[in-house]
């Protein structure tokens, strides 16, 4: 019976490929499954026999550190960018948003506001 492994919702494609590319090499027999034309199925990684599943566990949860080793010694320059930095690359997107946020909250409060005239 098939057993899901690795979900691939918000996976960058690095790390599916780089489980794809593993899976292959150790010859542990799998299927994907995608999100569909909406996103409400699950997009993952099957096996086809739930008794590979310990062996093939096993070999993500290395791959995943190693990956997470390389983001960590990697650039200093690739890791997410603080608020400040967000707006000094693109200060009218970042007062266009803040704006937004204003509008939003002023029409959800503005019913409260208005009721004890």
């Amino acid at each position: 019976m098939a057993r899901l492994l690795f979900k691939l919702n918000n996976v960058p494609d690095e790390e599916a490929n780089a489980v794809r590319t593993l899976l292959e090499q150790h010859d542990i027999p799998y299927y994907e499954t995608h999100a569909g034309r909406w996103g409400i199925a699950v997009a993952a990684i099957w096996l086809v026999s739930a008794d590979d599943y310990a062996e093939a566990r096993s070999l993500i949860d290395q791959v995943q550190h190693n990956l997470l080793t390389q983001k960590q010694t990697g650039d200093p320059d690739q890791l997410p960018a603080s608020l400040r930095q967000r707006f000094q690359e693109r200060p009218v997107d970042f007062f266009l948003v803040v704006v937004a946020i204003a509008i939003i909250i002023m029409l959800t409060v503005w019913p409260f506001l208005t009721a004890f005239e």
